[in-house]
């Protein structure tokens, strides 16, 4: 008997996400008294709307890219569909497992060993001891770093670093694959072999998200392009041709300011 796993997907349904902040920071003590005095809020709340009204059905086999200016939604898109944030209304419903790869070289331990690392940050994504055991090694060989894995990672370079994130980020087996900017990691050498593993976990994925200001990195991973605008859906079509619309539209601004 052939047991059919469900689909992959992902749906959002007049999906919004609003942020509210406080306008100011810590205020001092004078400012504190002079607002009191005049009765103005002492730190009034903002309202910050990162997405507005998102309608999206992506499904199994999908390579979607995400393009827009900065504080266009992107990010804050991928972090709603992994759960990092709710909608504050409307629907963001999921099927399948979720492996995110936003800022892959947030939480080391920096007075631990390359090893630990590998370790810690297996369990973060996800893996169990016997998974990430039989995985140490492959990741070991892909960061090229050696000796250096028996070092405390305080004492790694910046690109070291980015090295090892990378390789056990990547170690991954998802099925929904969210990517935020990663394809930039560490000296060009490696960048060649980093280009060839995304490549690789893109194609094991079910269905693939992600957003790079490398359009044509974009454009040559996925087959269509979502753009967002102010936290709205401004196009969906194919990569190439919404890519294309997208730089022509930053352009223009750039112009315009200038």
């Amino acid at each position: 008997m052939i047991v059919r796993q469900p689909m992959a997907r992902i749906v959002l349904d007049d999906a919004s996400l609003v942020f509210r902040v406080r306008q100011h920071g810590r205020l001092t003590l004078k400012e504190l008294l002079v607002r009191q005095l005049f009765h103005r809020s002492v730190n009034p709340l903002i309202e910050v709307r990162a997405l507005q009204h998102l309608s999206l059905g992506l499904n199994e086999g999908q390579r979607i890219g995400i393009v827009g200016n900065n504080g266009a939604g992107k990010s804050s898109l991928l972090k709603l569909i992994a759960g990092v944030y709710r909608p504050t209304s409307g629907k963001c419903l999921t099927n399948g497992r979720i492996s995110s790869l936003f800022d892959i070289s947030l939480g080391f331990d920096l007075d631990a060993t390359g090893w630990e690392n590998i370790d810690y940050r297996g369990y973060l994504q996800g893996e169990t001891p016997k998974t990430i055991a039989a995985k140490r090694r492959p990741i070991a060989e892909f960061s090229e770093l050696g000796e250096h894995l028996d070092m405390p990672v305080r004492y790694y370079s910046t690109g070291m670093l980015v090295r090892l994130a990378f390789s056990i980020a990547t170690a991954a087996e998802p099925e929904i694959l969210l990517v935020d900017e990663v394809l930039s990691a560490g000296d060009i050498t490696f960048q060649e072999k980093a280009r060839a593993r995304m490549r690789d976990l893109i194609n094991k994925a079910r269905l693939v998200l992600m957003v790079s200001h490398d359009l044509t990195a974009l454009a040559g991973f996925c087959h269509q392009v979502v753009w967002l605008d102010r936290g709205q859906l401004r196009a969906l079509g194919p990569a190439r041709e919404v890519i294309s619309a997208y730089s022509e539209f930053a352009h223009g601004n750039r112009g315009a300011a200038a």
